[in-house]
């Protein structure tokens, strides 16, 4: 049995693996790779050996509506590379593989930044993954009866399309909150949408019911034990295709993706580092590492709105924590940042919960990885057009290029004028400018004016702020008495 003994998360943890280092002659070849590991599957302690994946339902003596027979908390599946490896074999030619390239950012990073752009998939995420291998292994009478997942997007989506390419019929139920436009696409797609509930809990609360009442297969999205291997055939790809990697950051929800690619990455070469990222407003991966496993997080609303779980996955939980060689926990600018960098950089219109990644990297969150060779992947890129705009203002505001204050000025005639020109000859263009004369306590002759303005960087908005203190006496920068 190999033995693992390292830091995660800056606490000592040692165990066993569960899989023993297979024979050359026996070993399972996928994209080129054995599965013949330094160290391999590890087990939580005092757990049972775990079950291998299974095509029935596994049994339960609680018989609730809420609860689901593949994610049992007091027994959970821990997958396997074998079962990635048979996820690789069984979605072949029905998912794309998508390009890993080098970044026009590794400069400006310190790193040699690899993107895999896995929101190249046709419904535009890695949902799609785990989404086929689950209908791929449906037994007969599944397939007959069909099956129904809660979701608000990307795995409602991902089902919605390849049930209808593998002829199975897919029920989501998605809440009054969800996306008018995925909700059309789930339907273009064949699925027979639900949409009720006022959030996720609730839509999966009726899913569940429905489930029982209907014979019909739950699919949790972040949890269940297929979905979890067909997501780590993307660990498969980027090994593959950057067989030198030093790490990989890898987006943190439910935490399905980081168990699959853990598995993966850590049993092809294990010195590879992998790292968690997760957004402030919901970090319930950090949360369950800290007491030995998965508790509730209240969620907030967040640029990364496909992390915000607000409990992990307890088999995704019990794969990935083993695992996982650090977690990071970044807040909302550097994911806007993020969004933005894509953009203009990479020419890749990336959703919060998919750039996060390198959000983490721009915050600097991990200075030891620089002068490493990093591979990020970007997940989705299913953002609302509405929400975008928003997300670029936010990034320019991050990155000091769009700037705003509210400074007192004569109101004779050229106080304003004077203004336009001291701004003019720094090069700061003006986007939006209000005059308040109402709620000034200065004397009748003065105008308080509110600007907000579009500078080259943060070292042109330092330049903006030190011009306005040298010739105004009241001004306030930032988000100060706005």
């Amino acid at each position: 049995m190999a033995k693992f003994v390292g830091e995660r998360n800056g606490v000592d943890v040692k165990h066993e693996s569960l899989l023993k280092v297979t024979e050359p002659h026996d070993s399972l070849a996928v994209n080129g790779h054995s599965s013949k590991m330094a160290a391999s599957q590890p087990a939580l302690k005092g757990k049972e050996p775990v079950k291998e994946l299974t095509n029935g339902i596994k049994t339960t003596s609680n018989s609730e509506d809420s609860k689901d027979p593949f994610c049992d908390p007091d027994n959970p599946t821990v997958i396997r590379f074998q079962d990635i490896g048979a996820a690789a074999y069984n979605i072949r030619g029905g998912v794309e593989i998508t390009p890993c390239s080098r970044s026009h950012m590794s400069a400006l990073t310190g790193m040699e930044i690899y993107f895999k752009k896995d929101f190249m998939q046709y419904t535009g995420s890695f949902k799609e993954r785990g989404a086929r291998y689950v209908l791929k292994m449906l037994t007969p009478e599944q397939r007959e009866h069909g099956v129904i997942a809660a979701s608000a997007g990307n795995h409602a989506l991902a089902l919605a399309y390849h049930g209808n390419s593998l002829k199975i019929l897919v029920t989501v139920v998605m809440p009054l909150i969800a996306p008018m436009m995925k909700i059309q696409l789930c339907k273009q797609y064949g699925a027979n949408v639900i949409v009720k509930g006022k959030d996720l809990s609730e839509s999966k609360a009726i899913a569940m019911r429905m489930a029982k009442e209907k014979g019909l297969m739950y699919v949790n999205g972040y949890d269940h034990p297929h979905i979890l291997a067909g997501q780590g055939t993307m660990g498969l790809e980027i090994m593959d295709q950057v067989p030198d990697a030093d790490a990989v950051v890898v987006p943190v929800g439910g935490a399905g993706l980081i168990a699959g690619i853990a598995v993966a990455v850590k049993s092809i070469n294990s010195s590879v580092k992998v790292y968690g990222v997760e957004s402030e407003r919901c970090a319930s991966f950090s949360a369950a590492l800290k007491v030995g496993k998965p508790v509730f997080t209240a969620a907030q609303p967040t640029l990364a709105d496909g992390l915000a779980v607000p409990v992990v996955g307890v088999n995704a939980f019990a794969t990935a924590a083993p695992l996982v060689d650090k977690t990071l926990v970044v807040n909302e600018e550097f994911i806007a940042l993020a969004i933005l960098r894509l953009i203009e950089m990479e020419k890749a219109v990336v959703e919060g919960a998919g750039a996060i990644g390198l959000a983490a990297v721009l915050a600097n969150l991990a200075p030891e990885l620089k002068g490493k060779k990093v591979v990020i992947p970007l997940c989705g890129g299913n953002i609302d057009t509405s929400i975008l705009g928003r997300c670029l203002e936010r990034g320019l505001v991050a990155d000091g290029r769009l700037c705003r204050f509210l400074v007192t000025i004569s109101d004779r005639p050229g106080g304003i004028a004077d203004l336009t020109k001291r701004l003019a000859g720094i090069g700061v263009s003006i986007k939006e400018l209000a005059q308040d004369r109402a709620w000034l306590k200065a004397d009748v002759f003065s105008v308080q004016v509110k600007c907000v303005c579009e500078t080259r960087d943060e070292e042109h908005c330092k330049e903006l702020a030190t011009l306005l203190n040298e010739n105004y006496s009241s001004v306030y920068f930032g988000s100060v008495m706005f």
